[in-house]
């Protein structure tokens, strides 16, 4: 793991992509978007019917969170990753639709790695239980579609030094094996 923190600025480029490494730290400072397994499903329908998506994804970072309501003065409240794995149906889409980087907690699966790989995306893990110190570095949030899903809605988040983790690489690097290697040593 590298000892100082990679900052990254969305739109990401390929080049950024794969100066990233499984187990690097990274600081996000832009814009990124929220979206759950129900918004990736809506969405994941335009791009089989070919219609346009809330937002641009190239070069684009979804952060997989439903955040609870904001208080007074607060851009958002708690805003925690979700579970990763509800969003692997809908992910290699979303890659080949032009998105880079990806935000949450536990292992992608082996379809969205491929498309990691194809397309040149990362895959990082925000820390569960720090839903908190999180939503510090969340400076603006704006609903953008699906206000219906409620806390699932998309939002354009406008973060500085977002932390995160890259968990698995463009090049099929994956922290989870990687670090259950080092340790059985």
């Amino acid at each position: 793991m590298s000892e100082e923190a990679k900052k990254i600025t969305p739109p990401l480029t390929d080049e950024v992509v794969e100066s990233l490494n499984a187990g690097d730290r990274v600081l996000i400072t832009g814009d990124i978007y929220t979206a759950r397994d129900a918004a990736h499903k809506r969405m994941v329908e335009l791009i089989d019917k070919g219609e346009e998506l809330p937002f641009d994804p190239q070069g684009q970072i979804i952060y997989f969170v439903g955040p609870t309501p904001a208080k007074p003065g607060k851009p958002i409240g708690s805003a925690g990753p979700t579970t990763s794995y509800r969003m692997n149906p809908y992910s290699p889409k979303m890659i080949g639709a032009g998105l880079k980087g990806m935000i949450g907690k536990g292992e992608m699966g082996e379809e969205v790695v491929e498309a990691m790989k194809q397309h040149k995306a990362v895959y990082m893990v925000a820390i569960g239980g720090a839903a908190a110190l999180i939503a510090r570095s969340i400076k603006k949030a704006d609903v953008i579609a699906y206000e219906d899903l409620g806390a699932e809605a998309v939002r354009k988040l406008h973060v500085e030094n977002f932390p995160a983790i890259v968990a698995q690489d463009c090049r099929g690097e994956n922290m989870y094996v990687k670090g259950v290697e080092e340790y059985k040593r």
